[in-house]
């Protein structure tokens, strides 16, 4: 089976089937352990908050977020 062949029939599969294979396929792309992973978004964790400290960045409400996410849901 090629990939396109293969692409045509997962897309054919029910959404949560579809999530589902995403993950597993997603998961097994990582190399890294949890350790490294959980050490990497500390890392992103503290690099934003310095941004946010710093001003370099521009935040959103909590309204502002829920009204963006309801029109991408439109």
């Amino acid at each position: 089976m090629n990939t396109e062949t293969l692409e045509d029939a997962v897309m054919h599969l029910p959404s949560q089937q579809r999530a589902e294979l995403a993950r597993k396929l997603l998961m097994s792309l990582d190399t890294q352990d949890e350790g490294e992973i959980a050490d990497a978004w500390h890392a992103e964790a503290l690099n934003r908050a310095a941004e946010i400290d710093g001003g370099e960045v521009d935040t959103l409400s909590e309204e502002e977020v829920r009204a963006a996410a309801r029109a991408l849901l439109r």
